[in-house]
């Protein structure tokens, strides 16, 4: 059984928050946790948030136990970008963006989830 949760307009770029992401996918709920409070980066602070939100849904909602969940996936897209423009010399400007994400973590329960590894990795290629 699958749950959901979303955060959305996180003022961080999608770029440093797929850092952290990469770190904690395929992970059991708790390891994610403990990973992110060890993490020292920005982003560690909204992936933590989202991830206790869809531990209560699943909690509350589907009364699934917190031990078996595992994240199944986990999504980091651009959001809204600000426009903002710095001054220069000779009234020229130069436009920049404040970028923001979008956090999407899909949980699973432990019990369901088949082990549905292929033996070509991420990229397609056979790995020996």
């Amino acid at each position: 059984m699958e749950v959901t949760a979303y955060t959305k307009s996180v003022r961080i770029s999608p770029r440093k928050v797929r850092l952290i992401a990469d770190v904690i996918r395929e992970k059991t709920a708790d390891d994610a946790l403990r990973l992110l409070a060890a993490v020292q980066k920005r982003a560690a602070n909204p992936l933590e948030k989202t991830i206790k939100s869809a531990i209560a849904n699943a909690v509350h909602n589907k009364k699934i136990a917190k031990e078996n969940l595992v994240i199944k996936r986990l999504e980091v897209t651009e959001g809204t970008a600000l426009k903002r423009y710095h001054p220069s010399t000779r009234g020229r400007i130069h436009p920049y963006k404040k970028r923001s994400s979008h956090i999407k973590i899909v949980l699973t329960d432990n019990k369901n989830q088949k082990s549905k590894i292929s033996p070509r990795g991420k990229a397609g290629k056979l790995q020996i």
